[in-house]
This record gives structure tokens, C-alpha cells and sequence, in this order.
């Protein structure tokens, strides 16, 4: 009786989580506001991805990473005028976020492998829903082409799935891998760790 549930997440832990959502969230609105379509178009280059390498210090990068791309996408509808379908940006694409984030706090000890994580899950998720999307805005041609988005959802995946991973791969690796490198030589793992060690054992960096 009294005796607090081991599922009780502890204040410390939601600091966290709100910390790093709201640091990706504001990153990411900043990215759409004066980038454009770059930040959440066909082709997209969101430099707040680079923001992702949280999720090598820290198992709260995970939620707190899609919470906040859940909250920028969510802005999105309104100031990109995406309306109710700009949910699917919300759904989508916060779930690609934190399976992209599981898969670099899981593969952790090896950073440049575990930096494929958001670049597979976004590659492979967005450009499923980037069609309807796409289409709601009026595009009615897949970027770059003459071919008509109505009845040509393979090709736009396949647009996409190239695109998207591009671009992910290259905020990844030009600026996500720098910027955990040099995150590595401060006291923020110390403080986001919370008494959890961000190297698993026996693992090499």
C-alpha cells in the first residue's frame, strides 16, 4: 500500500521529455517558417532532424522527439494550410520520428550505423501519405515531372522514398553527427542521462 508503480514516470524524466520536445518543436517550426516547402515538402532538408542525436544520450529523446514533431506538425496546418490533412503529418509522421529515435538510442554504440534509423523510418513511412498530401495543396503532378499524381501513388512513393531519404541522410550525417560529436565533449549527456548510462556495456563508439 503507498508504494509508487515502477511505471510512474519520475518529474525529472517528463523535464526531460518536454525539454526535447520543445527544442525540436521550435527548431522544426523555425525550419518550416523560413524554409519552406524544403522543411516539409516533396523534397525536404529539415535541419531540425539533425536534433535526432538526443536520442544517443538519452531513452527520453524518444517520446520527447515525437511530441515535438507531433506539435510543429500540428502548427504546420495552419501556417502550411495543409487543413485536416495535415493530420496525417501529425500521425505519420511523429511515429517515423520515434522509430527512427528507438532505433538510435537501440544502436547507440555505433552512431554512424544507428544514424540510418531516421533516414529508413522517414524514407519509407512519409512518402506513403506525401501523395494525398501533396494533392490537398493542389499539386497535381509528381515535383519535377509530367506525371500526373491521380492513379500514380507507385511512382510518387518511389519519388519520395528517394527524396525524403536523401535529405534526412544528409541532415544526418552533415549536421546530426557533427553536432553529437561535439555534444559528446559537454556536460549535456551527464544531464540528460538521469542515472542512465548512454553507453550500453560492452558496446564500442
Amino acid at each position: 500500500m503507498g508504494r509508487r508503480s515502477s511505471t510512474t514516470m519520475s518529474p525529472a524524466t517528463m523535464a526531460r521529455i518536454a525539454m526535447i520536445a520543445a527544442l525540436y518543436g521550435a527548431a522544426t517550426l523555425f525550419c518550416m517558417l523560413f524554409m519552406g516547402g524544403l522543411a516539409w515538402g516533396p523534397v525536404q532538408f529539415r535541419l531540425s532532424e539533425a536534433l535526432c542525436v538526443l536520442a544517443f544520450l538519452t531513452p527520453d529523446a524518444i517520446p520527447g522527439l515525437a511530441l515535438g514533431c507531433a506539435v510543429a506538425n500540428g502548427a504546420n496546418i495552419v501556417l502550411g494550410g495543409t487543413g485536416t490533412l495535415g493530420l496525417l503529418d501529425v500521425v505519420f509522421g511523429s511515429a517515423a520520428t520515434a522509430i527512427g529515435a528507438w532505433v538510435m538510442w537501440r544502436w547507440r554504440a555505433r552512431p554512424s550505423l544507428a544514424a540510418l534509423g531516421p533516414v529508413v523510418a522517414n524514407g519509407l513511412i512519409v512518402p506513403a501519405y506525401l501523395p494525398l498530401l501533396l494533392a490537398g495543396l493542389g499539386f497535381y503532378t509528381v515535383p519535377f515531372t509530367s506525371i500526373s499524381l491521380e492513379g500514380a501513388w507507385p511512382a510518387m512513393y518511389l519519388f519520395g522514398l528517394v527524396c525524403t531519404s536523401v535529405g534526412e541522410a544528409v541532415v544526418m550525417y552533415v549536421l546530426g553527427l557533427p553536432l553529437y560529436r561535439a555534444l559528446e565533449r559537454t556536460p549535456l549527456p551527464a544531464m540528460l542521462a538521469g542515472g542512465t548510462d548512454p553507453r550500453p556495456m560492452g558496446g564500442t563508439r
